[in-house]
């Protein structure tokens, strides 16, 4: 049987004082439900450094299906990787499966910025061995797509963690040291060759030429260790490991997290750096920048301070404007994402049980908020659902996650629409 997609109206939570403000901005949005249960789709990551679900004419959509959302994965065990058809009522084509996945992160999902019409990337892992690599892979090679590239390493088993914007390269991480010291973003099961080294020296960030297949270790957890260790005595105590490297929009500088002990109250070392791609120019941030960052154009991040949106200049170390007010962006540590033409953003914030999308327009900072979003209970822990905005490539459009009515994780796009 045939189930039509839901068109959801859009509500303006405005009555309650936490959303003070006029959000009439000329514009509003639509929210429409393009997949169905039984099965589980998602996504599975932030829509953050132009990471884009859709190729680049707009036909597909790309996806995660999986048959249950109540737990992580097992070591090997496999989510579907599905197109889903814009011109065809969101009909989903199988292409490939991956065993190296969350619900977080997803595969880390990422169209070829060299070929974005038909290539994507994804990451996977050896079922005999468990060691972790990333896949380029294409849609229109033999009868349904096929793999064009794996990434192996042996020595040190990665997987792609953030390509370049513009192509060529891709940073990666250990995912097995992930699933150990932040499981939520790692792969359970994979294997590691860093087990009970704090600092080692031949574990960090690494680069990839798509072209080659060249790898290199931009920076060891030894060097990062040695580089944060005067103003942050504590790192001889922790275990570190990595989160989000961010290329920039020129791809000459990368942003990451430096972390350890993330669970542990009182005790969690997280230290914001950026660098330049080569690795050199280590610069950890003299300000904390929280939430989930996106580039802004050149060095400038956007990010959260307690209660701003804040613009932090990554050259001069200091923040220089702000987007919206407290009463506009509740949340500024939420889920964001900065639109491919760089003019819109939005901010994903939870609430009681239910995510929240406030997009702002930076040419006059008019805004408007959708309707929410049913999180199904998943409001924290390894299974949350967290916003996750994705814009396409017209900047548009935003591609979310949320729990239908029949209590399974579907995706839903939001559409800008010009007020009647």
């Amino acid at each position: 049987m045939r189930i039509s997609r839901l068109f959801l109206p859009v509500v303006m939570a405005l009555s309650s004082a936490r959303w003070s403000g006029a959000a009439d901005g000329g514009f509003t949005t639509e929210v429409r439900q393009i997949t169905t249960g039984p099965r589980h789709h998602f996504f599975g990551y932030i829509g953050h450094v132009r990471t884009i679900p859709w190729n680049q004419s707009g036909r597909f959509i790309l996806a995660l299906r999986t048959d249950f959302q109540e737990r992580m994965p097992k070591p090997g065990e496999a989510a579907e990787i599905v197109l889903l058809d814009t011109q065809n009522n969101f009909a989903e084509r199988v292409v490939e499966r991956t065993r190296a996945w969350n619900f977080q992160q997803g595969t880390m999902l990422y169209w070829n910025p060299i070929a974005p019409e038909t290539q994507f990337f994804f990451n996977d892992r050896d079922p005999r061995t468990h060691e972790v690599f990333a896949v380029l892979f294409d849609i229109a090679k033999g009868s349904n797509g096929q793999r064009i590239a794996e990434f192996r390493f042996s020595d040190t088993p990665v997987g792609n963690s953030g390509v370049a914007q513009n192509g060529g390269w891709f940073c990666a991480l250990n995912y097995a040291r992930l699933a150990r010291l932040r499981p939520v973003t790692g792969y359970p099961g994979a294997h590691d060759w860093t087990t009970g080294v704090r600092h080692p020296t031949n574990d960090g960030i690494f680069k990839i030429a798509v072209a080659t297949k060249e790898k290199r270790l931009l920076i060891s957890f030894k060097q990062l260790a040695d580089a944060l260790r005067s103003a942050h005595p504590d790192v001889d105590e922790k275990e570190l490991f990595i989160n989000h490297t961010l290329w920039n929009r020129d791809d000459d500088r990368i942003y990451f997290y430096v972390r350890g002990d993330f669970d542990l109250p009182g005790k969690r070392f997280n230290i914001p750096c950026v660098m330049n791609p080569d690795g050199a120019d280590l610069r950890p941030l003299t300000k904390f920048i929280g939430g989930h960052p996106d580039w802004d154009t050149g060095h400038r991040m956007i990010g959260a301070t307690d209660t701003e949106q804040i613009i932090y200049d990554t050259d001069e170390q200091k923040v220089v404007g702000t987007l919206g007010s407290p009463a506009i962006i509740p949340k500024p540590g939420g889920d964001i994402a900065l639109s491919p033409d760089a003019r819109w953003f939005v901010n994903g914030h939870g609430e009681r049980g239910t995510n929240f999308y406030t997009i702002l327009r930076r040419a006059d900072g008019a805004w408007t908020r959708t309707s929410g979003m049913n999180q199904g209970g998943y409001t924290s822990g390894d299974l949350r659902v967290d916003p996750g905005p994705l814009w396409n490539r017209h900047s548009t459009q935003l591609l979310v996650p949320g729990v239908a009515g029949d209590g399974t994780r579907q995706l839903f796009v939001i559409t800008l629409q010009a007020k009647p």
